[in-house]
């Protein structure tokens, strides 16, 4: 075991799997010599040659008709979308292609893409690089979305993406990269796709979130707990599909719940969420839903996101309403 940041992890697991499989390809925006801009990629050239890792033109459609070709053609893809802010520019070939082609060819073909992009707020980026567009991703069936929230989850889940025969978009939390470290295993391991994470048991209230609300979530956790409050947090870890039965399972033993994401609250993964609580769980809950979110305003500059992203703060006063009901 070593301690790794996030950003760390991710590079090992990337290094791991070019060596892994001959077929995995990474590229994207100045992830070569320069190592990607947050330097996920950085040696990588290196040490796997220019065939193996590589940049591309700046032109985010051009990224994915590429993996899209590639992959059909036997390889495993990873390219790098360097914002996700900007997946607009390549949503055809994510949702419209990708997403798609299983069905489309009768289960004949696999499409064994793995798209990284780091998102997120609280790192102050210029307009359109934080923006948390996970939802747009997620209500598109034919697709993974997996966002880790910690270092060890990232290499795990990164390496079972890649190994994955699905497309799977891959999201990571800017300010997730380097702002902890934790243990990591150095050599390869798993974390299973499809699978959320119990990361604190507790008997009163379920806090149910991902990315980088799972840090607030056990801030306001660990500040409930003086207050005899005991809230466990589920992180999603897969967003789409849901672990649905993990979180029935954790509504039905607490009775409260309150669903957490970064993103704006409208048609984001917490709606999902709610209403498939709504549908299964909605006779053991003893109060109402509550949901924490950013505001339905567009992402604002760097100077106002501490007072737009939710935080700790939110999160604790929306469960003390919950336990209050």
């Amino acid at each position: 075991m070593t301690q790794k940041t996030m950003i760390q992890a991710i590079t090992d697991a990337l290094a791991l799997e070019l060596e892994n499989d001959e077929n995995v390809l990474i590229f994207g925006e100045d992830v070569g010599k320069n190592g990607g801009v947050f330097r996920a990629t950085e040696g990588l050239q290196a040490k796997f040659g220019e065939e193996r890792v590589f940049d591309t033109p700046l032109a985010e459609s051009g990224i994915g008709g590429l993996a899209f070709g590639l992959a059909l053609e036997g390889f495993r893809p990873v390219p790098e979308i360097q914002f996700f802010g900007f997946v607009f520019e390549t949503m055809d070939e994510i949702v419209g292609q990708m997403a798609r082609t299983r069905y489309r060819m009768g289960g004949t073909r696999h499409l064994p893409i793995t798209v990284r992009a780091p998102f997120g707020g609280g790192v102050h980026t210029p307009e359109l690089h934080s923006d948390n567009l996970e939802g747009l991703i997620a209500q598109s069936p034919g697709i993974r979305v997996v966002i880790p929230s910690n270092p060890y989850d990232a290499k795990g889940l990164l390496i079972s993406s890649i190994r994955s025969n699905d497309p799977v978009v891959f999201l990571e939390h800017m300010k997730l990269y380097r702002s902890f470290r934790e243990e990591v295993p150095e050599g390869v391991y798993e974390v299973p796709l499809d699978k959320a994470a119990v990361t604190k048991e507790g008997k009163d209230v379920s806090i149910i979130t991902y990315g980088a609300m799972v840090r607030e979530a056990k801030k306001a956790a660990d500040n409930l707990a003086k207050e005899n409050i005991d809230a466990e947090i589920i992180d999603l870890r897969t967003v789409a599909p849901l672990d649905v039965e993990t979180i029935i399972a954790s509504v039905k033993k607490t009775g409260r719940v309150v669903v957490v994401q970064e993103a704006q609250k409208q048609a984001g993964v917490g709606a999902q969420v709610v209403s498939e609580i709504s549908e299964r769980a909605i006779l053991s809950l003893q109060a109402p839903i509550g949901r924490v979110s950013a505001p339905d305003t567009v992402f604002p500059f760097g100077q106002a996101e501490n007072i737009w992203l939710p935080n700790a703060a939110d999160i604790e006063a929306k469960v003390k309403e919950i336990m209050n009901f």
